[in-house]
C-alpha cells in the first residue's frame, strides 16, 4: 500500500510479500536492523526494498561505507539509474583512503550525469557524515528511504563501538521523527553482544539472517506495534534471481498457481464459470472461490475440470511438480512478467519455463513495442546475458555508444548494461533473452 507522512500507522512494502505479511508491513518511521550472519545475506532484501521504493517514486539515500561507487553501481544494476537515488560515498575517502584508483571514478563517471553520487571528504568524522545525509534529506519531500551499508563498516572506520553507538543513538530517533524508513545492515559476528543489545533497544524492527545446516533463514527478533506471536520464528528461504522465496509460502503459492491456471485455461476454452460449474457438479461460487485462491477443489472436482478443459490434471498443478524430469516446455508453461520501472505500453515479457527450473539460466521472450524507448535496461543485471533478435530492428546504448541490431543478430552483455533501448520501427520487436545469475 502506498503511504504518506500523515501518520505512522500507514504501511509500506519491503518488496518481499512474505516479509510484509510477517511484519504487517513496514511503518513510516521504522529503523530496520538487518543482522547478517554471513555478510552477504541482506543484499537481496535491500535490492527488493529499493525496487519497491522506486516503483512508488520515493527518494532514496544510500550511504555506503563498504563499497566503491563503481562496485555499488555493479551491485545495483539498473536500479542505480533512478533519478530519485542519491548515493553518499563514504568509501572513497574512508576505507579507500583517497586512492587515485577510486578517485578516478569522479573524473570519468560523474560528468555523464547518470548518477547522483556525493563524496564525503572526511567520513572518519561521524559529524560530517550526519551533516551530509541530513543536508541531502532537507531538499527532498515525502517519506524518504535510507539504506546504510553498513554499521560494521562505520565501526571499522571510526575505530570503536562507542563512536558507532553514539552515531546510531542520535540518528535513529531523528530519522524516526523525519518520517523516513531506514535499513541498517550489520555483520552480527563483528560486534559485541553489548552493542547489539543497545542497538536492538533503539530500533523499531530487528531481523536476523542466518545460515543453518546449509539453509538460509530469517527470524524477526523485534517488531514494535506488531503481532508478537510471530517473533523468534525461524523462516527458511531461498533466492531465485532477485526473488526471496520462503518455504512456508509453498502451500499458498501452489494454491495461487492452481487458481490462475484454472482461470486461464477456462478462458482459453471459452467456458464460463457457470458452465464449468454445471459440468463439474459444483456451484458457480465454488469455481469463483477456486480461481480467487480461496479454496482447493476436491480431487473428483479437479479430475472433472481437467477432463472438461481437455488437459491433464497435472497441468493444473504443473508449477508444484518437480521440473527436473520435464524436457519440453509448451507456451502454456510461460508466465507473464512485469519489468520494474518500465511502461507496460513499451515492453512486455514472458518467463518461458514458468520459474520451474532450478538452474541459474533463465529464458525469456521480450516484446519491445513500436516506437518504444526504454530509459534503462529491462532486467536486473547479475550475470552474463544473451539476446537473439527474432524480428525487427533494435537500438541500444552502452557507454554512450549506440548499437543497432536486426533480426538474426546476437546481443551479448557481460559487465556492462545498456542505459537505453529504442525500437525505431513501426512494428513490435521480439527478443529471445537468456540471463544467467551469479
Amino acid at each position: 500500500m502506498n503511504s504518506t507522512v500523515s501518520g505512522l500507522s500507514e504501511t509500506i512494502s519491503s518488496g518481499v510479500p512474505f516479509l510484509d505479511n510477517l511484519l504487517g508491513g513496514l511503518f513510516i518511521g521504522d529503523n530496520i536492523i538487518w543482522y547478517d550472519d554471513a555478510g552477504s545475506l541482506a543484499g537481496v532484501f535491500c535490492l527488493n526494498f529499493l525496487q519497491a521504493s522506486q516503483s512508488l517514486n520515493k527518494d532514496i539515500i544510500y550511504v555506503s561505507f563498504d563499497r566503491s561507487p563503481r562496485n555499488l553501481m555493479d551491485k545495483l544494476g539498473t536500479l542505480a539509474d533512478n533519478p530519485g537515488l542519491t548515493i553518499i560515498d563514504c568509501f572513497t575517502c574512508g576505507k579507500g583512503a583517497g586512492s587515485p584508483v577510486f578517485m578516478e571514478f569522479y573524473e570519468r563517471e560523474q560528468p555523464s550525469g547518470k548518477h547522483r553520487i556525493i563524496r564525503v571528504e572526511h567520513p572518519e568524522n561521524a559529524a560530517d557524515v550526519m551533516d551530509m545525509f541530513y543536508s541531502v534529506h532537507a531538499n527532498l519531500k515525502g517519506d524518504v528511504r535510507f539504506i546504510f551499508e553498513s554499521l560494521t563498516g562505520m565501526q571499522e572506520l571510526w575505530k570503536g563501538e562507542e563512536h558507532l553507538l553514539n552515531f546510531y543513538a542520535h540518528s535513529c530517533p531523528r530519522l524516526y521523527e523525519l518520517n523516513t524508513v531506514a535499513y541498517w545492515m550489520i555483520e552480527k559476528k563483528a560486534h559485541s553482544s553489548r552493542l547489539r543489545a543497545q542497538i536492538n533497544q533503539i530500533a523499531q524492527v530487528v531481523i536476523d539472517l542466518s545460515v543453518k545446516r546449509g539453509k538460509t533463514a530469517l527470524t524477526v527478533v523485534k517488531a514494535e506495534k506488531r503481532n508478537r506471536e510471530r517473533l523468534h520464528q525461524s523462516q527458511e528461504y531461498r533466492i531465485r534471481d532477485s526473488q526471496v522465496l520462503f518455504d512456508s509460502e509453498t502451500t499458498a503459492h501452489e494454491r495461487l498457481f492452481l487458481g490462475e491456471r484454472l482461470k486461464d485455461m477456462r478462458i482459453q476454452r471459452r467456458i464460463s464459470q457457470t458452465e464449468l460449474a454445471r459440468q463439474t457438479g459444483v456451484t458457480p461460487s465454488t469455481i469463483s472461490q477456486i480461481e480467487s485462491n480461496l479454496i482447493y477443489p476436491s480431487l473428483p472436482a479437479l479430475l472433472k475440470m481437467a477432463e472438461i478443459l481437455r488437459i491433464s490434471p497435472g497441468h493444473l498443478l504443473q508449477d508444484t511438480m518437480s521440473s527436473k524430469s520435464q524436457i519440453v516446455f509448451t507456451p502454456n508453461d510461460g508466465v507473464e512478467i512485469k519489468f520494474a520501472d518500465q511502461n507496460r505500453d513499451a515492453i512486455t515479457g514472458w518467463h518461458l519455463t514458468g520459474y520451474k527450473t532450478d538452474v541459474n539460466t533463465q529464458i525469456y521472450l521480450v516484446d519491445i513495442h513500436a516506437k518504444a524507448k526504454l530509459p534503462r535496461h529491462f532486467m536486473i543485471h547479475k550475470g552474463d546475458e544473451i539476446g537473439y533478435l527474432l524480428k525487427g530492428e533494435l537500438q541500444l546504448t552502452v557507454d554512450d555508444a549506440i548499437y543497432t541490431a536486426t533480426a538474426g543478430d546476437i546481443i551479448y552483455l557481460d559487465r556492462k548494461t545498456p542505459s537505453r533501448w529504442k525500437n525505431p520501427g513501426s512494428e513490435t520487436v521480439r527478443l529471445l533473452w537468456i540471463a544467467t545469475s551469479v
